[in-house]
């Protein structure tokens, strides 16, 4: 009785809570002023930012700004110089790409090829019977070169410490671009729509004969397919770490910054950091130098994480293992959300890629997973992005101290965090540690790795050289992934996260 007892509390309080949030949402709406200070809570008041200011909205360039400052005195956001500055760089573009169409520049033909005079000469018919071959003294008339299209303009390449609002800067920049030709993707979510164009075009050649053989590089038509498609490509969180993608990354671009495309990106690090001690880099650094031709890099780091400053905090989202009653929570949080949902508890199959990955224990957009359920089996990318489609809300269970032994698992725990970040998936979690102390960079010296560096060929001294071995790249990654939970455990962002309630908003 006294178990019963308990559990009954725990849902009244989960009730009262959900409704307190509902009214929390209805009252945002009726009032239509933007709510108290958060790096979130921007994105909850940038389609209400008008309603701060009396000022009729502008047009062009200027409103590209306009709803910036309107954030910033709605109190959305804090002031910030080094925004400012972006900002204003971002507008120009913003004011260019409005009738811009780099279909001059896929149409263009190709400079015809050079020939020395040797070359001319050797060539000649002698038995030619043009004017100047018989003396007639009238030279040909040959057509005009058509000159040669202006060069498209330069995109950016923003870069520098989490949640400085490199993000936040790019999407109001893409939401304010008037031309229909634009897309804002992740960039695991493009490298992976990439790799599957690839592999349907090698699919669809035709069978070779046995022992005939031939080279075909889908690469530079992938890039025209892309080129075709859209003239604006936004990139979030532009890193490297698959040697798959690193390889084919310069003939990629290459062809789509000749073709006219414009990319903005995002990213933790500079250009010249990006596959950092990957493997086979060398091959990798000329991307650097093209990546450097067609986008100006610009810096923005004022030192502030604005995740992590005061944002109204969500009922508490992230528990200790050995929290009294933290699984009993987990269990009555996930039958009162479940209370809402037109399906049933139980398993899930999802097919990815012609994979099947099966989750135990669903309820319609609700997942209740364990870490091992997707870190501990090699998932990836795709999946992550399939589950972010179908759920709103993944609950996580009995996430380890990821130390450098559990690098395979950290990579992908950080995977899983962006794509769900990037979806707006709300997470309830259950860790062996408090968020702060999540990545541990001890441990190591993994007998895997020992076996890898000796299929190699690779002594020590080279391991040490490699990110592979010495999960730099995991560690910087964290930070980023720790910066995105801090934010995910906001009221705003729990609230956001509700596609139930955003459908009954959109047919409201």
């Amino acid at each position: 009785m006294a178990a019963y007892t308990a559990h009954a509390a725990v849902r009244y309080s989960i009730f009262v809570s959900i409704r307190h949030t509902v009214l929390t949402s209805k009252i945002f709406r009726l009032s239509a002023v933007c709510p108290g200070n958060g790096y979130s809570r921007w994105r909850t008041c940038s389609s209400s930012a008008s309603s701060c200011s009396s000022e009729s909205p502008a047009v062009g360039t200027c409103a590209f700004s306009g709803h910036y400052n309107r954030l910033v005195q709605c109190g959305s956001l804090r002031k910030d110089a080094q925004q400012r500055h972006v900002l204003q760089q971002l507008s120009q573009l913003q004011h260019t790409l409005e009738n811009y169409n780099n279909s001059i520049h896929i149409n263009s033909p190709p400079p015809p090829p050079r020939l020395n005079s040797q070359q001319s000469k050797d060539d000649k018919d002698p038995h030619s019977t043009t004017a100047e071959n018989k003396g007639a003294g009238s030279a040909t008339k040959e057509e005009p070169t058509p000159p040669p299209p202006p060069p498209p303009p330069k995109g950016f390449y923003i870069y520098g410490d989490v949640g400085t609002g490199k993000t936040m800067l790019m999407d109001l920049f893409y939401s304010h671009v008037e031309n229909t030709r634009k897309k804002r993707v992740h960039f695991n979510g493009f490298m992976l729509d990439i790799h599957k164009r690839i592999h349907r075009r090698k699919q669809s050649l035709p069978k070779r004969s046995l022992g005939k053989m031939f080279n075909y590089d889908p690469i530079s038509p992938v890039a025209m397919e892309i080129s075709h498609e859209t003239c604006l490509l936004c990139f979030d969180e532009f890193q490297v770490t698959d040697i798959a993608d690193a390889m084919i990354l310069k003939q990629l671009f290459e062809t789509l910054f000749k073709t006219g495309v414009v990319v903005v990106a995002t990213s933790n690090r500079p250009p010249d950091d990006l596959y950092k001690n990957g493997l086979q880099r060398d091959t990798f650094v000329p991307f650097i130098d093209v990546l450097k031709e067609y986008c100006h890099t610009i810096h923005l780091d004022s030192g502030i994480d604005y995740r992590r400053l005061n944002d109204a905090a969500a009922e508490k989202l992230y528990y200790l293992t050995g929290e009294p009653g933290a699984e009993t929570f987990l269990d009555a949080l996930f039958e009162e959300l479940a209370l809402s949902q037109k399906s049933v508890t139980g398993p899930r199959l999802l097919t990815v890629l012609g994979r099947d990955v099966t989750l135990e224990k669903t309820c319609g957009s609700i997942a209740d997973c364990t870490f091992d359920e997707l870190c501990g089996r090699p998932l990836g990318a795709s999946d992550y992005l399939e589950m972010a489609r179908l759920f709103d809300t993944v609950f996580i269970r009995h996430v380890p101290t990821l130390t450098l032994t559990l690098k395979d698992q950290a990579r992908r725990f950080t995977t899983l965090i962006d794509n769900f970040y990037d979806n707006k998936v709300r997470v309830v979690l259950l860790a062996a540690s408090p968020l702060e102390r999540l990545f541990v960079h001890t441990g190591g010296d993994d007998e895997r790795d020992r076996q890898l560096l000796d299929d190699l060929g690779l002594s020590g001294e080279a391991a040490e050289r490699l990110t592979l071995f010495t999960a730099e790249e995991e560690i910087f990654a964290f930070q980023r992934t720790v910066s995105r939970l801090m934010e995910m455990q906001t009221e705003s962002y729990w609230m956001k996260g509700d596609r139930s309630h955003s459908k009954k908003q959109m047919n409201a």
